[in-house]
Order: C-alpha cells, then structure tokens, then sequence
C-alpha cells in the first residue's frame, strides 16, 4: 500500500474524483461526509501532530503508533481516505487475477460480498468493515470499530466499507444493509488492487 505523506508537515484532504455516485451515495451526502467530517479529522490530526515525534511520518505509521486523540483522527483520515479513493461512477471491474484470488480464497466474489455485508450491518456502533490481506497472502473480512483500521492487527487493508451513520443515513436512513449491498456497484477494484503491491 502506497505511503501517504505530508506536505511540510502537514496532511492535506484528499479530493474526490466525482460529485456523487449515481445514486448510491448522494452529492449531499459527500458534501457532509468528505466536506465536513473528514475536514475536521484533518483539521485535528495536524493540530495533534505539530509538536509530536510522530510529525513527518506517513498517515499509515502515525496510525500505526500513535494513541488517543491523535490515533482516532489519523485512523478517521486513513480509513476515510481509503473509502473516497476506492469508488468511481458506474465502478471498475476486477481482474482476472483478482477475481482468481478471490474465488480461490472467499469461494466466490457472492461470498465475499455476503461476508462484508454480514459484517458491516452487524457491526455494533460505529465502525468500518474490511477486506484486508494477510502476510501469508490470505485475503480476510474483519470488523473495526471506531477509527480502527487493519494495519493495527498487521494486514494490509484494500477495501473498506463505512458503517458510521454519517456515511449513509441522509441517503439510506436506518437501512444500512442497504446502503452495503448498493456500494458494490460504484467500487474501483483497480484501486483495491493496486494497495496490495
């Protein structure tokens, strides 16, 4: 997974590609969830970085080791990050070679998606859902709440889902699974492919 760095010390917000997902996820939604939450995990992460050791590291090694406030506002960057990256309009089909890894691993591309959509809506709370792949290449759906992410466990996180309310309830209201099963078709999986190299 490629490092994100800051500029001068500093985490910039990342920019999305698109102003809405057709239908899957609103422009109002993003304005809220990519404007206004992520902006403010930005806005506290760098508060919280300006006189720490930390200052200068990548997103994923503040992560990594940094603890209370500063971890939930670097994990929210991250993982909020990794979600705006990984969709596109209309989505990105799989390669051959992921959809082979994928069908050998999670039995086929349906389990894999009952897996994460089982997981996601049956997540206590707030938190995300991930597909992560291991040190052994083996790929797995783990649940994460809060601001956890996977690289706390040592995986490799390439997919994830967001399950805060913020992230769905204007478009979907309390219907999360619903929200879950309709993201699927806006993913990039080239995107998801590439954080595995």
């Amino acid at each position: 997974m490629k490092a994100i760095m800051p500029q001068d010390g500093q985490f910039e917000m990342m920019q999305l590609g698109y102003a809405e997902l057709e239908g899957v996820i609103s422009r109002e939604t993003l304005s809220f969830h990519h404007g206004k939450h992520l902006r403010t995990y930005v806005d506290n992460l760098n508060k919280a970085l300006a006189d720490s050791s930390l200052r200068g590291q990548s997103l994923q090694e503040v992560v990594r080791q940094a603890e209370g406030g500063m971890f939930n506002n670097a994990g929210q960057v991250l993982n909020h990050t990794m979600y705006f990256e990984q969709f596109c309009p209309g989505g990105k089909e799989m390669s051959e070679k992921l959809q082979h890894l994928v069908a050998n691993q999670m039995g086929s591309m349906e389990a894999l998606q009952a897996e994460m959509e089982q997981k996601g809506a049956g997540l206590f709370g707030s938190g995300w859902v991930w597909l992560s792949i291991d040190g052994d290449g083996r790929l797995v759906v783990t649940q994460h709440a809060n601001a956890d992410n996977p690289l706390r466990q040592g995986l490799c996180p390439l997919l994830t889902f967001d399950v805060w309310e913020h992230a769905y309830y204007l478009d979907y209201q309390n219907r999360r699974a619903d929200y879950l099963k309709a993201l699927w078709k806006v993913v990039d999986w080239s995107v998801v492919e590439e954080r595995m190299a």
